[in-house]
């Protein structure tokens, strides 16, 4: 597999290793600030922060969408960066302090809308975070387009562990929903601070003027990711407009926040192969590129049986996070972890599909969710409540892996290796049923995560997935003393 044992594979699964890691952080700090929240807010108050930071979230990834992957890509591409790097960064604060002028505007209306009066006020002083985070953003797009990945990972870690103490200090000293949200805007703050310190100054001042096709790229690929946005959060929202109540939609929150360890995969592994991608098209390598993408998606493949062993223990993860009162949050996981994991190969699929230099291809495949989840939510939603709103967006978030990964084939006749499609499920339905029987008590539910994990390693070992050199990479990066691995 190129991406273990090719120079440039394994310098992109380093990177991804390392700000994979940065960004394990993040569930890591948000199941202790979450279920810190929960217990100090309830399910009511913790119900109406998800509302808040949901919808500033929603106007953040907007615009990050905008930028984020024609950064990468274009970064990636140029001998002289620093112009372009500098061009997306002024365009980032932009246009984030006009969305923030906007959300100003807009709090009242919204806080009618959900029938939360104090929504309002929440809005408003979260917005000031839109443009500390679209900044910070646009500089961490730089490093990864340079290909930093050291640097990129170091001020994400820094961002969550940030996010944590100032969340958790502030309510603990009596600010409750304010506190929480004034901790979200200084890591906000924390996170371009560091990056703007691995990258060095000068980036605001005014640059050579370079041209860049920002409009053609950056209006498809926000379309796009427009999309998917608006179709991965519309369950929550779509739930409290059709008569959910700010409890459901606290528990239903509290279930999306432990399926998100997938989705924070996708992004670091798919911002991180778009610069990969683009750099080898860029100098004309198109068969390592394709068989880069080829190991992209069979890795995708490889997480089907952390979302069996999540789906088995879900009841149990919940009751040990979030306490008795958001038991119910335990069936939505079940579900959400599926849908999230489908999401991966999605996210991949239209990568490539933007690396090959065709954006418009990536609308083509996401818009269609909006409508098919719209749809749905509106069918099931108002008949099974919350498990209705998770049902459909599993089963349309498939629906979009399978239709995306068939247009990488049609594009580059690239798809993830039958035999490994087959593997990953036979151990997914042995791991997943194991977690769903076997019972853990209290913390032991970690143990038991941890223990099927390892067995679902041990069962692609010895039923041939890895293959000799694939190991004998690994041994390498474990530092064990082997013989070198040829790259090619």
């Amino acid at each position: 597999m190129s991406l273990l044992t090719t120079t440039t594979g394994r310098r992109m699964m380093d990177g991804t290793a390392r700000i994979f890691l940065a960004e394990l952080l993040f569930p890591l700090t948000a199941l202790i600030t979450t279920g810190f929240l929960t217990r100090r807010l309830g399910p009511q108050g913790y119900g109406l922060l998800a509302l808040t930071l949901t919808t500033i979230i929603w106007i953040e990834s907007a615009i990050n969408s905008f930028f984020t992957k024609a950064t990468i890509k274009f970064v990636g591409e140029a001998d002289d960066w620093k112009p372009v790097g500098a061009t997306m960064i002024r365009l980032s604060l932009k246009i984030g302090l006009g969305a923030m002028v906007l959300i100003w505007i807009l709090a009242a209306p919204l806080s009618a809308l959900f029938k939360e009066p104090d929504l309002a006020f929440y809005l408003r002083l979260c917005a000031l975070d839109i443009p500390l985070l679209c900044v910070g953003q646009a500089y961490r797009n730089v490093l990864i387009g340079r290909r930093n990945y050291r640097a990129g990972a170091a001020a994400r870690a820094g961002r969550w562990l940030v996010r944590m103490t100032l969340v958790m200090g502030l309510v603990q000293a009596g600010f409750s929903m304010t506190g929480a949200v004034l901790g979200v805007i200084g890591s906000s703050l924390a996170e371009l601070l560091l990056s703007r310190w691995y990258l060095g100054a000068g980036m605001l001042a005014k640059q050579p003027p370079v041209p860049l096709p920002i409009q053609r790229y950056g209006a498809l690929l926000f379309l796009s990711s427009i999309c998917l946005i608006f179709f991965n959060g519309m369950d929550l929202f779509m739930l409290k407009i059709l008569g959910g109540t700010a409890a459901q939609a606290g528990i239903y929150s509290a279930a999306q926040s432990l399926s998100l360890l997938p989705g924070l995969f996708s992004w670091t592994f798919s911002s991180l192969l778009l610069a990969t991608l683009s750099r080898q098209l860029a100098d004309s390598q198109q068969e390592q590129a394709r068989e880069l993408a080829r190991d992209a998606m069979r890795v995708t493949m490889l997480l089907i049986p952390i979302a069996a062993i999540i789906a088995g223990a879900a009841p149990e993860i919940v009751q040990v996070v979030f306490g008795a009162a958001f038991l119910p949050a335990g069936p939505l996981l079940a579900l959400l972890i599926v849908g999230a994991v489908s999401n991966v190969m999605l996210m991949v699929s239209i990568t490539i599909m933007t690396a090959a230099g065709l954006p418009a291809r990536t609308i083509m495949f996401t818009s269609p969710l909006v409508l098919l989840g719209l749809a749905g939510h509106l069918v099931l939603i108002p008949r099974f409540g919350q498990q209705g709103a998770a049902l459909v967006t599993v089963v349309v978030s498939s629906f979009g892996a399978i239709a995306a990964g068939a247009g990488v084939y049609a594009l580059w006749t690239v798809c993830p290796p039958v035999g490994t499609v087959i593997r990953s499920l036979a151990i997914g339905l042995v791991v997943g049923t194991v977690s769903l029987w076997w019972p853990t008590p209290g913390l032991l539910v970690f143990v038991k995560l941890v223990l099927l994990g390892v067995i679902s390693l041990l069962g692609y070992w010895w039923i041939g997935e890895f293959r000799s050199r694939e190991i004998s990479a690994v041994r390498s990066f474990l530092g064990r003393k082997i013989a070198p691995v040829q790259a090619g």
